[in-house]
């Protein structure tokens, strides 16, 4: 939503302040994720919204998210599309659970999903303004049916992350294999281990890799906030699945790790071919860590215009570029505060969605 803080200015683009309707906070719709019991759905499933109407998630038992998605696509993120991030919940909660708010500005549909592993393909989908019960009907349908035949050039073998949460409890985000992603190619393989944020740093350590078809990647994430994320070597900063929508894509998600912490949390991708993988950290706070030269690559073609050695220059440019581009990148979740501090998160995720999230987090550091 766009406001205009000077009648000049109204006067400037020949619009009258006076025809421009407020966007008026009229009702909250509450919505339950998750809950006791291992409970895989949201509460309602859907829910019919006027613009200025809020839809307020709440966040119990398990671990889930709130990430927006497509009719097309119902379980892969919508390119600029909002996501609460994974929101961890212990079972003896029962009170003061964390929410995410958001704010209907225009009565398209809204359709989201939890990423979490097999949650979706559960059903576990959700829309605003579905257009009638048999379209959401169809919404889910196509969620606990999908059978993607799309390849990249790597696959997803394990991903996990733990998080400590009230109480001691410990709860693990699980990514699994991206669906129809291609199986190893090769009997024997060679694991790459990478370290993430090596020593506090903004760097991958190594940064640069030659890996055979089978070969495993596994990155290790160290103390602060960042991810793994597949971009392309025209736009190193930008994830994959932005630059180039409907493509097969991957990315971590971010993975907090304490400064006390001894056990970091792991992400083991395939390599399905040669051809070279690029990617980076979308960590924009404080400062973008991809434009401070925070990117990674497989077999990239050294000696050439596609070396390691340009990627990171391209990316390095775009520090000095960005002010002067007026572009707005997506807000990360971060805080510097420990368990049970308050948390709000504002991004710029697209179009007439606004989301925050507020409540305890534990663990999230820049």
């Amino acid at each position: 939503m766009f406001s205009y803080k000077t009648s000049a200015f109204a006067a400037l683009v020949g619009i009258s302040l006076a025809v421009i309707p407020p966007v008026v906070r009229s009702a909250t719709i509450d919505v339950t994720v998750g809950g006791p019991n291992g409970t895989v759905a949201y509460a309602p499933e859907y829910v019919n919204a006027s613009i200025g109407d809020v839809v307020r998630f709440t966040f119990e038992q398990k671990n889930h998210t709130v990430t927006q998605s497509s009719f097309a696509s119902p379980c892969s993120p919508l390119a600029n599309g909002f996501d609460s991030g994974f929101v961890p919940v212990a079972a003896n909660v029962t009170s003061d659970f964390i929410t995410a708010e958001l704010t209907i500005e225009n009565t398209d549909p809204v359709w989201v999903y939890c990423r979490q592993t097999g949650h979706c393909e559960e059903g576990m989908v959700f829309a605003v303004n579905p257009g009638s019960d048999a379209k959401f009907a169809a919404f889910k349908a196509a969620a606990m049916g999908q059978n993607s035949t799309s390849t990249a050039s790597v696959s997803i073998v394990t991903v996990t992350a733990t998080v400590t949460v009230s109480g001691g409890e410990t709860i693990t985000t699980t990514y699994g294999s991206y669906p129809g992603s291609s199986a190893p190619t090769a009997a024997t393989s060679t694991d790459h281990k990478v370290i993430v944020g090596d020593n506090g740093t903004l760097t991958y350590n190594p940064a640069n890799i030659t890996a055979q078809i089978g070969d495993t990647v596994t990155f290790e994430f160290h103390q602060k906030n960042h991810t793994v994320t597949q971009s392309s070597f025209a736009d190193p900063c930008t994830a994959l699945s932005a630059s180039s929508p409907g493509t097969v894509s991957f990315d971590s998600g971010f993975m907090p790790v304490a400064t006390n912490a001894t056990t970091f949390p792991t992400v083991t991708i395939q390599i399905n071919d040669t051809k070279p993988f690029w990617a980076y950290c979308r960590q924009s706070t404080p400062v973008s860590h991809c434009e401070s030269g925070m990117v990674f690559s497989v077999n990239a073609v050294e000696n050439s215009n596609s070396s390691f050695e340009a990627f990171q220059a391209k990316a390095l440019a775009l520090n000095t570029t960005a002010s002067a581009s007026g572009s707005a990148s997506l807000s990360s979740p971060s805080a510097t505060s420990t368990s049970n501090s308050a948390l709000s998160i504002h991004g710029i995720y697209g179009a007439g969605t606004v989301i925050a999230v507020v409540g305890a987090v534990v663990g999230v550091l820049l």
